[in-house]
């Protein structure tokens, strides 16, 4: 391999994110996977997965080890560790896992990081500040919130968010055109970096039912969006919109664009999540490092039980690889 092992924080102990990970570890050779390594607390695969772990100090010694144990840096004691049932100290080592990975990758050490579903309450009942992984990544690599951008992708699908985990009834409020164009540049730049599409095509779609019907059903489309198409068309962005929301995801809609900017957080998710469940992924855009996440959350109801699957795991992993190798490739 031209570049250095994929760091991988579990995330949350008593979720599925150690289950998965260490089901991805056994597919390693049938789905052709970079060397990875684990970050967090060895109790977390070991109680869920009697294969063989190695503890690790670092990257170089983990890519040596990979195809006999799934390598693990460790990270604090997270507590006592039941599938199912998160705690504090469970959190805890959750932030400090995902702390490390960022730091490896920043230095070169990885060359991207993979990142476990973690329970949003338990990190806010610990004094967690961010609306999720993205914000907390994107902040310890010093880039502002507003110049990265949330991906959502599948075999035949991608789309990115304008606005993320915020309330619908503040969709409309938060909509701008300064936030439209820089969610648009941030997509056009990440898929030609990470994806290797030199001319990128996206496709907006509209906020209101039918893209607002000229405005009857709402002046967002007229106010937001379409000033801003104008903008980054000017700029040399391949874009078009608003369309109706409801009728861009369809195979033949699908072939007509690269990647979907959608106005808000289920707009995006619902159609990946119905044509992708088992395999799609999250990447952050915009980042100084490649971050790629499994696009499911810690599923504690099904945790400990064998149950997982881990597809959506090894195409985040997959994709983190090519992104990295076409970075490196471009220097």
């Amino acid at each position: 391999m031209s570049v250095s092992p994929i760091a991988v924080s579990i995330g949350d102990p008593a979720g599925i994110g150690p289950e998965v990970l260490a089901k991805a570890w056994v597919r390693r050779a049938q789905d052709r996977l970079r060397p990875f390594f684990a970050i967090g607390d060895p109790r977390s695969i070991s109680t869920v997965w009697k294969g063989p772990l190695r503890k690790v100090d670092g990257p170089a010694e983990a890519a040596a080890c990979f195809d006999e144990a799934l390598p693990i840096m460790e990270v604090e004691d997270a507590g006592e560790i039941v599938p199912g049932q998160p705690n504090m100290p469970g959190a805890r080592c959750a932030i400090a896992s995902l702390e490390i990975a960022v730091g490896v990758a920043r230095e070169g050490a990885a060359c991207a990081i993979v990142t476990g579903p973690v329970s949003k309450a338990e990190l806010y009942a610990i004094g967690f500040t961010h609306s999720g992984q993205t914000e907390f990544v994107a902040e310890r690599c010093g880039v502002s919130p507003g110049n990265v951008a949330m991906m959502l992708a599948g075999p035949t699908l991608r789309t990115v968010c304008i606005t993320t985990h915020v309330p619908l009834a503040r969709v409309s409020e938060l909509l701008s055109v300064e936030l439209v164009v820089s969610r648009a540049r941030v997509t056009a730049r990440g898929l030609q970096r990470d994806f290797g599409i030199a001319d990128p095509r996206i496709a907006i779609a509209g906020f209101n039912p039918h893209a607002g019907e000229g405005g009857a059903l709402g002046r967002e489309e007229i106010d937001i969006l379409l000033p801003a198409i104008e903008q980054l068309r000017d700029e040399g962005i391949d874009i078009v919109g608003p369309l109706a929301a409801d009728t861009m995801f369809h195979p033949r809609a699908r072939a007509r664009y690269d990647a979907a900017l959608c106005t808000y957080h289920d707009q995006a998710l619902i159609p990946l999540k119905t044509l992708h469940f088992d395999e799609g992924v999250n990447m952050t855009l915009g980042l100084p490092i490649v971050r790629v996440a499994p696009d499911h959350g810690t599923a504690f109801e099904i945790a400990g039980k064998g149950l997982a699957e881990p597809g959506a795991t090894i195409a985040a992993i997959r994709m983190a690889s090519e992104a990295a190798e076409r970075r490196a490739s471009a220097g």
